[in-house]
């Protein structure tokens, strides 16, 4: 599979992605075999059908995954660029110590700016934002290994288990990536999930956080795709 015309810096990133969470060694990802400053070359994945065999599997992988760790919230991968990012958004890996303020700080905020730059959000809204940074709780998880960008598209399935591409790779909290999955859908959602808690518990009241971490894809796709994810994202905030 080649991949070609990436943004300046965006092929750097996803090599050091997947290549990070390949070192977890839990959940397969397709092998780098060349790349260069506008070229990826990587293994294609086989087509298959997802099964709830399958997906057990991948809940196993993906708590493994995330308990393999990160330096610390917003670490890049190694070797992996600061300046990365997330689909064609930009996304800057600046590492701390404490989730709460960098998740607002760093994946939140930076996304309400620039749609209030390209005219989607009016003050009204980002007040929305700016309120609910104010309210998000602090978190004992340490940081985890984060895909960054797990939507169902960039799961594949090959009838025997679930395969991750196109990374966004970072230290994170471990909800974002299942919020994400809930945001988009995934194939036997219940059951990786399930899978999931086997191996690595969730923290109580998890479900009630979802909101909070689709924040960030939401406000992603809102400076992608504009008003048909504007309104979805501020109704997340209020509710919130």
């Amino acid at each position: 599979m080649v991949k070609h015309g990436h943004a300046p810096g965006a092929t750097a990133a996803e090599v050091a992605g997947l290549r990070w969470l390949a070192a977890a060694g839990t959940v397969p990802v397709p092998v780098v075999r060349s790349h260069d400053e506008d070229r990826l070359v990587i293994d294609r994945v086989p087509a298959g059908r997802p099964s709830a065999a399958a997906a057990d599997r991948f809940g196993r992988g993906l708590a493994g995954v995330h308990a393999a760790g990160a330096p610390a919230f917003g670490a890049p991968p190694p070797d992996g660029p600061a300046e990365a990012w997330i689909g064609r958004a930009p996304m800057a890996n600046v590492p701390a110590a404490d989730w709460a303020s960098w998740y607002a700080a760093d994946r939140v905020l930076p996304y309400v700016r620039l749609a209030v730059d390209a005219g989607t959000f009016g003050p009204s809204e980002a007040a929305v934002f700016e309120r609910a940074c104010a309210r998000i709780p602090a978190s004992a998880e340490p940081p985890a290994r984060l895909h960054g960008d797990l939507w169902n598209g960039n799961v594949l399935w090959d009838g025997r288990k679930a395969w991750l591409i196109d990374p966004a790779a970072h230290g994170g909290h471990r909800e974002t990536d299942l919020a994400m999955l809930h945001l988009f859908g995934c194939p036997h959602l219940d059951r990786v999930i399930a899978a999931y808690e086997e191996v690595a518990p969730l923290a109580d009241g998890w479900r009630d956080r979802i909101g909070l971490h689709q924040l960030f894809p939401l406000l992603v796709h809102t400076v992608l795709f504009g008003q048909s994810y504007a309104d979805q994202a501020v109704a997340a905030a209020r509710s919130f």
